[in-house]
């Protein structure tokens, strides 16, 4: 170390004189001891002040530039030396020497710039204010094609100079690299040199960097990146290799036009062969690998093209594994073929398809293994698909007569916001125009009782609000008498008036059309919960109020004239001055609004 510190008070004086033999003497010496230990040998060169003195050494015309570069792209392997290089103002006559036409000049200086960029946000801002992206994409878009082993160990430093310099948390840098079309350039790179591991692994992290943004999927889906990822995934053996494949893959197939390109690639075949080699193994990293690899599967099927494409009409080979996942024992892949089937049920043709070839009693089988102390993401993804299979009106009655409703009750008793979301949705589609079905859950105590609970769920808004469409539902499909009475007797009359009030037009209108249901078959037995739930005062800021859509207006209205039958309600309505509101609504450009308002004129003159 004694010598080091010889060597640098050297090196001060050498670089004033600009002697190359003893500089490159002092220089070799350095290089020596950063072998031997690079971060004391680091430490002693900051503290000598020798970093200022290397700005001024990296300059084209010497013979010793190449050596100083490489000094300072093994100091810059220390995290504590970034900073100071950047302070030292090394940055700027790195980036000139990148014009360098000398191949170990522009080697060393796309290390040392790679390095500087590494981790340190203030040396990946030097490097961008001083230019270096541009020049090194440049260099990447010339030397991409050529595969001598010069040329490809300068396009590794460069990709890794990239990778370093792409790795950043604020997008800037990255769009900044979109915009100059780096990823073009990296996706050929990739299959010209798909057999230079270290080339291949730096595009892939450069590729990772970069598919987070929004604006780099368009460019990606524009090259034939999914066809090269494919290949090179078949190509991985390694469990680590194939991860960092993963890696990329799995934002972009977040894109539809992707999604369909990997799909076509033959994506899917490589997943599904991971899926039946690692499905019995109980080792971590294979463990890991499968969810992965099933988790994929699932998000390419959220692309409408690339999901009719793997369903082909149900009898694809895609759909028909993945049907097999849901009886496995494995919950991550029931759960996998659970979501998969939600997502094959995106269309009605699809939907019809499956429910006549027996997957509802697959999905009710699955469902019967995590009743008692279930896994919730299996009970939420099964209970999604049946919610999906429920829509087309054809498959309803065929869903009900297997016995859907009674599979889903069981889950009454979840104290699992997830869980009980989808179980609400999945009973409301059930019912749509489905009055048998709809009176026999409405008669159901223990099924309104809970609803009225969920009603008041403030902390799971998705859970409240089906909870009101539901108890809404429940009267509008079934017209029964019996069913408003269980909900009266339940408490579920001030959770409907509520409802009126929300902010979704649709709900306000569901809830509107159930109270005027209650008005007309048993206002008497509501009466008392209207009253004390302010429905009249409700109804009269409705109609005044101009931003209510017309069919809240109409539904108001229609309303109204309903309660007229109650004498404490009729009261309240004419103490409100509702003739003046309503009045005004006569010449509203909405004909149906228009007429009703005439009707309730009458009929509010008539009763006064």
């Amino acid at each position: 170390m004694d010598n080091l510190s010889d060597t640098l008070k050297k090196l001060k004086i050498t670089a004033v004189d600009r002697t190359d033999d003893s500089l490159e003497g002092c220089l070799d010496c350095l290089l020596q001891a950063l072998t031997q230990n690079n971060m004391e040998t680091s430490e002693k060169i900051q503290g000598s002040g020798i970093l200022q003195v290397f700005a001024s050494l990296l300059i084209p015309q010497s013979s010793c530039t190449a050596k100083v570069a490489n000094v300072i792209a093994e100091i810059a392997k220390n995290e504590f030396m970034r900073i100071p290089c950047v302070d030292a103002g090394l940055i700027s006559p790195l980036v000139q020497l990148l014009n360098s036409k000398d191949q170990e000049v522009l080697l060393q200086t796309g290390r040392a710039l790679g390095n500087i960029c590494y981790d340190s946000h203030e040396g990946r801002s030097a490097v961008d204010q001083a230019g270096g992206a541009q020049i090194v994409v440049d260099h990447l878009r010339s030397l991409c094609s050529k595969t001598d082993p010069a040329s490809e160990k300068l396009l590794t430093v460069f990709c890794g100079m990239l990778m370093n310099y792409s790795n950043e948390k604020n997008d800037s840098l990255q769009a900044q690299l979109i915009n100059m079309g780096v990823i073009p350039t990296l996706v050929k790179l990739l299959g010209i040199h798909c057999q230079n591991a270290a080339l291949t692994e730096m595009c892939l992290v450069a590729f990772g960097n970069l598919a987070e943004l929004e604006s780099s999927k368009e460019q990606f889906a524009s090259t034939n990146i999914a066809e090269e990822l494919v290949k090179l995934f078949k190509k991985q053996i390694e469990h680590d290799k194939r991860e960092m494949v993963f890696e990329v893959l799995a934002p972009l197939a977040e894109n539809d036009a992707i999604k369909l390109q990997l799909v076509e690639s033959g994506l899917v075949e490589c997943l599904l062969e991971i899926v039946q080699q690692k499905v019995d193994s109980d080792k971590e990293e294979d463990i890991a690998e499968l969810k992965t690899a099933s988790d994929l599967m699932v998000l390419l099927l959220l692309g409408d093209e690339s999901m009719q494409k793997l369903f082909e009409g149900g009898k694809g080979n895609v759909f028909q594994r993945v049907l097999s996942w849901i009886p496995s024992n494995n919950h991550q892949l029931q759960l996998a073929g659970a979501l998969a089937i939600a997502n094959f049920a995106r269309n009605d043709g699809n939907c019809i398809h499956m429910v006549d070839n027996g997957i509802v009693e697959k999905l009710m089988d699955l469902l019967d293994r995590h009743v008692e102390d279930g896994n919730v993401t299996v009970q939420h993804a099964a209970l999604s698909a049946l919610r999906n299979l429920a829509i087309p009106v054809v498959n309803k009655a065929k869903m009900l007569s297997a016995g859907v409703t009674e599979a889903v009750l069981k889950f009454l008793k979840s104290e699992m916001p997830p869980v009980q979301f989808k179980l609400l949705g999945t009973l409301r589609m059930l019912i749509d125009a489905q009055a048998e079905a709809a009176e026999q859950l409405g008669k159901n105590v223990k099924l309104v009782e809970r609803l009225v609970e969920w009603c008041e769920a403030k902390d799971h808004a998705g859970v409240m609000g089906e909870s009101n469409r539901l108890l809404s539902a429940l009267i509008r499909h079934s017209k029964s008498k019996d069913v408003i009475k269980t909900i009266v007797q339940s408490g579920g009359i001030k959770h409907l008036v509520t409802m009126a009030t929300s902010e979704h037009v649709i709900m306000q209108n569901e809830a509107l059309v159930a109270l005027a249901l209650i008005a007309a078959l048993e206002l008497g037995t509501a009466e008392k919960d209207l009253e004390s739930a302010q429905l009249v005062q409700i109804l009269h800021r409705l109609l005044a109020d101009e931003r209510s859509a017309p069919e809240i207006k109409y539904n108001s209205m229609v309303l109204i004239c309903a309660l007229m039958g109650s004498e404490s309600l009729h009261k309240e309505v004419q103490d409100l001055a509702f003739l003046d509101v309503v009045s005004k609504l006569r010449s509203h450009e909405n004909k149906s609004v228009a007429q009703q308002a005439s009707l309730t004129e009458q009929r509010l003159a008539v009763e006064s």
